[in-house]
């Protein structure tokens, strides 16, 4: 129990920007605490979206579309762009790769390059509107479900690649069967009562998405290392905010 404890910390602790500390003899190594971060992921999705929404229409709504942008930014702000980071990264890379440089040396730099930051903003803007028209149009869960979509994705992704990092290879290690399914079986639950059966196409095109976006990356920079997984997360859930704006 303590370990499920200390993966649901470690989880929101990680992946947004919550001041939640640790003691000094908290093991974070532990199989099965990496194991029980990796299925409160998805939940911090939910979490995020949540805050988003009620930030949304307890404080910005009045505001308008001016409202929107602002929570759709605060969306953003609340997982700390630790995500939408990496895509400066995996830019840089490629962009290296087809100057002839290791793009593995180039993705590990501290710096910023200009490509990076040219799609970033770009990317940034793109993803600012589309959480905007969706907060306008009042589609609350949608909105939930693809934060938790999108984050469950990198399970599957975890899962079935090999990467170029300690870290996240440790993760694929404590990543256990029992975990997915249950997560699995979780997600689909909360997205049945939430969206109904429009779910299982959104949990569809998110996986199949987040697989492809991985596979070019991979082919691109012929490695996968966590910056890939941040720019497939972003990729995925950009898109499905797209597709479930079309759809609807």
């Amino acid at each position: 129990m303590k370990d499920i404890y200390l993966g649901f910390k470690f989880a929101f602790s990680y992946f947004t920007i919550l001041p939640i500390n640790f003691k000094q003899t908290d093991n974070l190594s532990q199989k099965s605490v990496l194991s029980s971060m990796l299925f409160f992921f998805p939940i911090v999705g939910i979490f995020l979206g949540s805050v988003t929404i009620l930030a949304y229409i307890f404080i910005f709504q009045s505001l308008g579309m001016a409202g929107a942008v602002i929570s759709a930014v605060l969306y953003m702000v609340f997982y700390g762009f630790i995500h939408t980071e990496a895509i400066v990264d995996v830019t840089d890379a490629l962009y290296a790769k087809h100057s002839g440089k290791d793009p593995y040396m180039v993705i590990k730099e501290p710096t910023i390059g200009a490509m990076g930051l040219l799609y970033v903003i770009a990317f940034f803007l793109i993803k600012v509107s589309i959480v905007s028209f969706l907060l306008i149009n009042s589609m609350f869960f949608e909105f939930i479900i693809i934060a938790l979509i999108s984050r469950f994705s990198l399970l599957v992704l975890i899962k079935i690649n090999e990467f170029k990092s300690t870290f996240v290879n440790t993760l694929k290690n404590s990543l256990s069967n029992t975990t997915m399914v249950i997560s699995l079986i979780a997600s689909c639950i909360i997205g049945i009562l939430l969206i109904g059966n429009i779910f299982f196409a959104l949990f569809f095109i998110g996986i199949i998405s987040a697989i492809l976006i991985t596979k070019v990356l991979q082919d691109s920079l012929g490695f996968l290392n966590g910056d890939v997984l941040g720019t497939s997360l972003e990729l995925t859930e950009t898109l499905l905010f797209i597709s479930i704006a079309l759809w609807l």
